[in-house]
């Protein structure tokens, strides 16, 4: 199913970031007036009828008031600015008309907003468990009592797309914390929604033959899901997630390929052993690694990962402005100390039957 093309805006523009927090700074004190949390609780980005594209593609998964008035979020200072190099962040319809997101899309990314709107998002749970001394579910409202936060990040598909963008959320590590892991939880898996009467890609993708092992599943190391970088996202662009990009909640991890950000997340585990992941499956096992560090060294076995490609609106994700990719994309400072053996010379793409790392 075709979506709609989006039309153009004159008014959408690549947002640069002194209009951005010129933007952040009126809708926050909208907010504290009531008046933005009246408006779109009124709205609630409900109706069908009526949105246009460019409204499907822009308006927030969750429109509850006591969501609502969490945002903006203060930004973090180490991360309010625009991470060295980057030139403006991404425009906000180009990162909310290409996704990734393969139980609406199976295959490729694309138009996903065209598709979820039948996904329900709230009420939500996420259910933490397994090396644990006190398993917990958090609901919104709990999830919500952290504190919010606003970063911008770089965000680095391994199909060589990019976009540099404003999340909000919380660490991961205050989530982690709060249910005491034990000292036998060595890494954490996260399982997303599995929900095939929601979800149109999940049944075409069986149809499809694509051999997905649902739900989506994947795993971070202790170490790499208690660093500070790594984010539970509630948000982008000030305002809650849309569906497309993992409402209610999804990880971010910035050093990573886009593909160890699982999206819409219902359970964490805390676990001994390496977990097995979506991708590490029958013809994958050398194209997707557990660690899948963004890294330019290491070539995709179909494409290089030299440069990528920032998107753009009305362009192809691999035809926007290309730039050198750096390792860890950007965040050495940070996490390089976990990698001692991260390649930093050229190797060979792997051949099938070797394992990615």
């Amino acid at each position: 199913m075709a979506s709609p093309p989006i039309p153009e805006q004159s008014n959408l523009d690549p947002t640069p970031e002194s209009m951005f927090f010129g933007r952040r700074r009126f809708v926050k004190n909208l907010i504290y007036g009531g008046v933005v949390a009246g408006c779109w609780g009124t709205l609630g980005y409900r109706a069908a009828q009526g949105l246009t594209d460019r409204d499907r593609a822009l308006r927030p998964g969750l429109d509850r008031p006591d969501v609502l008035r969490r945002f903006p979020a203060t930004a973090n200072p180490d991360f309010g600015s625009l991470p060295p190099g980057a030139r403006e962040l991404t425009d906000e319809l180009a990162a909310g008309t290409h996704n990734n997101f393969y139980e609406f899309i199976p295959g490729g990314g694309g138009p996903v907003y065209g598709f979820v709107d039948d996904f329900i998002v709230d009420p939500w749970a996420v259910v933490v468990t397994g090396e644990v001394h006190k398993p917990r579910t958090f609901g919104l409202e709990d999830l919500f009592k952290f504190e919010q936060e606003e970063r911008i990040y770089r965000f680095r598909c391994v199909e060589t797309w990019a976009m540099v963008v404003p999340w909000t959320g919380f660490p991961l590590g205050k989530l982690l914390r709060a249910v005491e892991p034990k000292s036998s939880a060595r890494h954490v898996r996260f399982i997303t929604a599995n929900r095939r009467d929601q979800m149109p890609g999940m049944d075409r993708s069986i149809r499809e033959h694509h051999g997905y092992q649902w739900p989506y599943h994947e795993g971070l190391r202790i170490d790499e899901a208690l660093n500070d970088l790594t984010l539970l996202a509630t948000g982008v662009f000030g305002r809650p997630l849309p569906k497309q990009h993992g409402a209610p909640v999804r990880l971010v991890v910035p050093w990573k390929y886009g593909y160890k950000s699982p999206k819409s997340i219902v359970r964490i585990e805390l676990v001994r052993e390496q977990p097995p992941t979506f991708w590490a499956f029958g013809p994958y096992k050398h194209e997707y690694g557990y660690l899948s560090n963004v890294n330019p060294n290491i070539p995709h076995p179909r494409w290089s990962q030299a440069t990528d490609h920032m998107l753009t609106r009305g362009a192809s994700p691999r035809s926007g402005p290309s730039r050198k990719t750096e390792i860890f994309n950007g965040y050495g400072k940070h996490v390089a100390q976990l990698y001692p053996n991260e390649p930093k010379r050229p190797q060979q793409p792997l051949r099938p039957g070797q394992v990615a790392r």
